[in-house]
């Protein structure tokens, strides 16, 4: 019978009965949940110390340095929340001590009274350093101590730099403000300078212009003499001018007097007289018109009514006929007929020759007709307008006897003025004197004013000016001189998945050493038929191979999907990890069907052997010479080593090396299963009597 099938028949007797499916389903996800639960347990713990109750004392009094007010204590406090490293609770520092011995909080951190205070005093006479208290209980949990140790050096390290920082920013800033006063200075000296140089020579001016200006003053006096002679002059002429325009007011007043009321009691009157004439003359123009289209007409239509009324009267009463007896009357309508047709001619011919003279007449009347208008509707305002005429008139004289008064002083003011300009011709030869002497002393102070520039100058040069971006990085350099530069190819995201490749391997080892507590390491219808060796040791092969392939599917789907195990090579990792199973299967297989019962407990051994020399947690080279010495002859410290890579990232090297090791180790593990099966079918009086049976 051939392998395969017997692996088969193998697999399917767990399907006779509930029992052996649980253990089959057992059997699948043990591995899981061994490695699934160990890695879950412990996947990222540096992300939840957040979750560590950790006391935070906060004694500090604060201080005060340089005019600013320092709290050193707060700013930590803040800080720490805000970075959420622990689970911080605030608390004074007899609940701390109280907590951190009776195990309510793992540690304490405590700022004393005197922390900003010390640190303060960097810029005063005697420094001193700022000491922050860390207590710590190694019997509540000595793993948190040693994080904390790690995470208050930080906070130690930054609140120093922060210090330092803060003592030589102020050093430096006022390095820049001595420059920069200094610079303003040497500037101020320069424009001084400058400033001397044009008083010296506005001086040497002025002395100059009050020589001019004592000629000048002499003009100005004469200039205002004859200013004052005018000023009389005008003051005469305005006062006429004001005389003339009250006479004018007065007799414009009396003429209002008697006007007014009669306006006021003629407005309605005024105005229904111009509509009237305004009317009139609209349709008298209007009929001119129609006179001058009409009038042909009339002549013709006149013609036609008495040659009509002729031949009527020819037609009655013809000469020698009795005498009808409207004859008469016809007669008279005829001879009106004929007067009214020469009439309308001598109309037409009138207008006819008078076209020239009708339009004249038209024009005229148009001019009638709108001025007419407009007295009609100005008519209801007539005595405002006037009225109005009258105050303007009243506010001209005002005006004119306020000029007259104006020109009387001003002509007074004149007299005044050319006294005052004699007195500033004498003053102004003072001037000039005093002049003289100023420009002396102003030279002497330029050439003093020069030397302190150039002075301060030099000084400035000298002083260090650092700007804002300069005086940051030399505080950072010299608050923190020597820093690390650190660089981490292919990271880990956490501590679960830098322990993958430890504790992956282990679960699929414990995997194949249960697989043989419940499948036969050699088949036992192929002992008893006397098939191959090889075919014997791949018979009780390959089912544990099967079993560990859906084994290591179950667990790394979990890994990834539910706990978020992320895989740079997750393909490659999936297909190495079949080669670990089946490298793994067997060797448990060997050491079972060489050893029987022993086996068991040499699978147990050889596992402890692998974890304690592979390198999973600390580098192999901190342990004992021992396990550096088996290190490199086991097959987990490769697979350790090759998972690293395909699930963190780097070179395929140790990936190729841990292949060639795992098939080289199934290999070498099948052909002593084979071996073992040759001499399993051959019974001897131990194997009837073993010595020990597990």
């Amino acid at each position: 019978m051939r392998s395969p099938r017997l692996a088969a028949l193998e697999l399917r007797r767990f399907g006779r009965g509930r029992l052996p499916r649980a253990a089959l389903v057992a059997l699948l996800v043990l591995p899981l949940l061994y490695g699934a639960l160990y890695l879950w347990s412990f996947w990222d713990p540096y992300g939840r110390l957040d979750r560590v109750p950790v006391a935070l004392v906060n004694d500090d009094e604060g201080a005060t340095a340089s005019g600013r007010r320092l709290t050193a204590g707060d700013d930590i406090v803040a800080g720490l929340k805000d970075s959420r490293t622990f689970d911080w609770h605030e608390v004074s520092a007899a609940e701390a001590r109280r907590g951190v011995e009776n195990g309510t909080y793992y540690l304490s951190l405590t700022m004393p009274a005197d922390f900003s205070a010390r640190i303060a005093s960097s810029a005063g006479d005697s420094p001193e350093t700022g000491a922050l208290q860390v207590r710590t209980n190694d019997a509540n949990n000595y793993i948190v101590g040693q994080i904390s140790r790690t995470v208050f050096n930080e906070v130690r390290s930054a609140a120093s730099a922060k210090a330092s920082r803060s003592f030589l920013d102020r050093i430096f800033v006022s390095f820049a403000d001595i420059h920069g006063q200094t610079v303003k200075a040497a500037e101020g000296a320069d424009t001084l300078t400058g400033g001397i140089g044009k008083a010296e020579k506005g001086s040497k001016d002025l002395a100059d212009g009050l020589k001019d200006a004592k000629t000048g003053s002499g003009k100005l006096a004469q200039g205002i003499r004859k200013l004052n002679t005018g000023a009389g002059t005008l003051a005469d002429g305005s006062r006429q001018v004001a005389d003339g325009t009250q006479a004018l007011a007065e007799q414009v007043d009396g003429v209002y007097g008697r006007v007014g009321p009669y306006l006021a009691r003629n407005e309605k009157t005024i105005g229904d007289t111009a509509q009237l004439v305004a009317d009139s003359a609209r349709t008298v123009r209007g009929n001119l018109d129609v006179l001058v289209k009409t009038a042909p007409a009339a002549a013709k239509t006149a013609h036609a009514a008495a040659a009509t009324l002729d031949e009527v009267y020819a037609a009655r009463c013809p000469a020698g006929s009795a005498v009808d007896p409207v004859c008469p009357d016809l007669k008279k309508a005829r001879d009106a007929a004929d007067d009214v047709a020469a009439v309308a001619d001598d109309l037409n011919t009138l207008i006819a020759d008078q076209d020239g003279d009708l339009k004249t007449l038209d024009a005229n009347l148009g001019t009638l007709q709108s001025r007419a208008q407009a007295l009609a509707d100005r008519a209801p305002h007539l005595s405002e307008d006037v009225a109005a005429a009258v105050k303007k008139i009243d506010r001209l004289n005002d005006g004119a006897a306020r000029v007259a008064a104006g020109a009387a002083r001003l002509h007074t003011g004149l007299g005044t003025a050319t006294t005052g300009a004699t007195g500033l011709d004498s003053g102004i030869g003072r001037l000039k004197t005093g002049a003289y002497d100023l420009n002396g002393g102003m030279y002497k102070l330029a050439d003093g004013s020069s030397t302190l520039a150039g002075g301060l100058h030099d000084g400035a040069a000298k002083i260090p000016d650092y700007d804002r971006q300069d005086r940051d990085r030399r505080t950072g350099v010299m608050s923190d001189p020597v820093r690390l530069a650190s660089q981490d190819l292919h990271k880990a995201p956490n501590y679960g998945t830098g322990f993958a490749p430890y504790f992956i391997p282990l679960s699929l080892w414990v995997g194949a050493m249960v697989a043989y507590m419940l499948i036969q390491p050699l088949n036992r219808r192929a002992l008893a038929a006397g098939s191959a060796a090889w075919r014997i040791a791949l018979a009780g092969w390959l089912p544990v191979v099967a079993v560990g392939v859906l084994q290591t599917a179950a667990l790394m789907a979990v890994l990834h999907w539910a706990i978020g195990l992320q895989m740079v090579r997750a393909a490659g990792t999936v297909g190495f990890l079949f080669l670990v199973t089946a490298c793994f299967a067997a060797i448990v297989q060997w050491l079972n069907a060489r050893f029987g019962a022993a086996g068991r407990i040499l699978v147990l051994a050889l596992l402890m052997l692998q974890l304690t020399s592979a390198g999973g947690t600390y580098p192999v080279q901190t342990s004992p010479g021992f396990f550096g010495a088996i290190h490199p002859f086991l097959p987990m410290s490769h697979v350790v080593a090759a998972l690293r890579r395909l699930i963190t990232g780097g070179g395929l090297g140790p990936v190729w090396q841990a292949c060639a090791v795992l098939v080289a180790f199934t290999a070498g593990a099948l052909a002593l299963t084979a071996v073992s099966a040759r001499r399993r079918q051959v019974w001897t009086l131990d194997r009837l009597h073993p010595e020990l049976s597990l």
